[in-house]
């Protein structure tokens, strides 16, 4: 988890786009629960990916089809800091016990959703 500034997902948004990935979808899940009569902080989930990335994974493994694209989750906590959560890669990698061999995949991966993460935290 990384803590930034205030809560903005549109810095998150156009980091993860800077870097080459596609935003599959954004879920505003404080407008979800507003709907159900519900009140939540500021939470949103960004879906993305690269599939020169991600492809050879599904190759390997098609299990791991249920955790790409990858998620990153920007929300507010009561003290107003903005997080952002995500699941490591190379967590991944183990829960569908990819080959070795897809290491620097899986490696490149980390770093950039690091960098993402980084970036969208230092804006």
């Amino acid at each position: 988890m990384h803590n930034g500034p205030p809560f903005n997902a549109n810095v998150t948004r156009q980091t993860a786009l800077g870097v080459g990935r596609t935003i599959f979808a954004r879920i505003d899940h404080a407008a979800g629960a507003s709907s159900a009569g519900l009140s939540l902080g500021p939470t949103e989930l960004l879906i993305f990916a690269n599939a020169k990335a991600g492809t050879p994974l599904m190759q390997a493994a098609p299990s791991i089809g249920i955790d790409l694209p990858l998620k990153a989750l920007v929300w507010q906590d009561a003290s107003g800091s903005t997080w952002i959560s995500y699941n490591d890669p190379s967590w991944l990698a183990n829960r569908h016990t990819l080959a070795g061999d897809l290491a620097a995949v899986i490696g490149n991966m980390a770093t950039a959703l690091e960098a993402v993460a980084n970036e969208a935290t230092s804006a």
